[in-house]
């Protein structure tokens, strides 16, 4: 007979809006909005007395500030916010034997057969009061036999509370849930749901595979089994070391600044895009020099988490100025992002001017997607195509995208 496991599934609760708690006690009990504080901003988290005026995530600051003209505005601050995250992950990563860390905030976390030695009801709960006691932040759980289940159990403990499904209980437990609990479902599979008469998870859980499948397409599977209670994916171990990097050696070292400036915004460029495609943030940014004597230099920063070209791209070049002090010709230059960690781009919209930069990077990244790459980049990077054997539009030409406070 297979091992049962035991999935653990912690989420921060309101983090933003806790994190800001934490500094000023005076804001305890109050309605909050953070985000990007003129009319124009995106509301990034709100606290729950905000929510019970039908305020979200997402919503223009505008429309918050008209349902809730309470609301205490606050633009957000991500190097706060960061330093939280990795107090909190430090705790998870001493005591748990496999953990995954999704977002900011989230984690999964896997004991199976530890209730050998533990009761494992008993040892998240304990885990969940030491991250309450030594970071001062509300943090809920589920405990079920798999990361869906646990997820939604986590929903519907919040706020600051803990939830066990146990084995066998996990299709009763979702049955009269919504199905937009299900991860995988949002607006527009709810409406093609809806328009099937499906809105309670056990409703869903009675159709036959086929029909789900052919008015969900390829991920109707998926959501019919989720919605079954039914979740095989691991754990996926998660490493604070993962990265993701690019190098280049040059045939004939260079010294040329201006072009080893634009090699380095090339790949950063590229590295951010990946990133993105991949639904990862960085929270550490290293640039490498090897010269011609073969030695070689580091200068390692670590940053707000962030999948950004506008946040990213300068701060490359600034590590690359404090870097490179020899004046000796270049033999090899690099880039490593690292510290990663799963999400997207929310953690900067607390600046009503950053407001256009999403919809300029889908724009961008669906130009790469279709087309490469190195399709569209900036025009600091056309300096990268000289040196040695490095060619960053793989012979294809290049949409230029004039430098933007970069």
């Amino acid at each position: 007979m297979a091992t049962r496991r035991s999935i653990v599934h912690m989420d921060l609760d309101t983090f933003f809006v806790s994190c800001e708690r934490l500094l000023d006690s005076r804001l305890n009990q109050k309605p909050i909005l953070i985000g990007g504080t003129s009319e124009r901003g995106v509301v990034a988290s709100c606290s729950y007395e905000a929510r019970r005026f039908g305020v979200r995530s997402g919503m223009s600051m505008k429309m918050a500030k008209e349902r809730c003209p309470e609301a205490i505005c606050i633009k957000g601050n991500t190097q706060t916010y960061t330093k939280f995250s990795r107090m909190v992950t430090e705790i998870v990563k001493e005591v748990s034997p496999v953990y995954e860390k999704t977002s900011i905030d989230e984690f999964y976390i896997d004991f199976t057969g530890m209730d050998r030695f533990f009761g494992i009801w008993t040892y998240a709960s304990e885990l969940r009061s030491r991250i309450i006691k030594e970071t001062g932040l509300p943090i809920s759980f589920g405990l079920s036999e798999n990361k869906t289940v646990s997820k939604v159990a986590t929903g519907e403990a919040k706020p600051n509370n803990q939830l066990h499904i146990s084995y066998g209980l996990e299709k009763d437990f979702l049955a009269p849930l919504s199905v937009q609990k299900i991860p995988m479902v949002g607006p527009k599979t709810f409406q093609t749901l809806c328009s099937l008469g499906v809105k309670r998870i056990g409703t869903l859980q009675t159709l036959p595979l086929e029909l789900v499948e052919q008015a969900l397409g390829e991920n109707g599977r998926s959501i019919w089994t989720k919605a079954q209670g039914i979740d095989k994916s691991a754990v996926e171990p998660y490493n604070e070391r993962k990265s993701i990097s690019n190098e280049r050696t040059f045939h004939q070292d260079t010294i040329d600044i201006a072009k080893l400036s634009g090699i380095l915004a090339a790949m950063a460029e590229n590295l951010t895009f990946q990133l993105r495609r991949a639904g990862k943030l960085t929270g550490t940014v290293t640039v490498k020099i090897r010269y011609a004597d073969f030695q070689t230099q580091t200068l390692q920063q670590q940053i707000a988490y962030t999948a950004a070209d506008h946040e990213l791209l300068p701060l490359v070049q600034e590590l690359f100025k404090r870097l490179y002090q020899r004046r000796v010709l270049v033999r090899l230059i690099g880039l490593r992002f690292s510290s990663l960690v799963g999400g997207a781009h929310q953690l900067r919209l607390f600046d009503h001017q950053d407001l256009s930069y999403p919809a300029l990077y889908k724009a961008l990244d669906n130009i790469r997607e279709r087309y490469g790459d190195r399709a569209v980049l900036r025009a600091i990077g056309l300096e990268a195509r000289s040196i040695g054997h490095y060619n960053p539009f793989n012979g294809e030409p290049p949409i230029l995208l004039a430098n933007r406070s970069t």
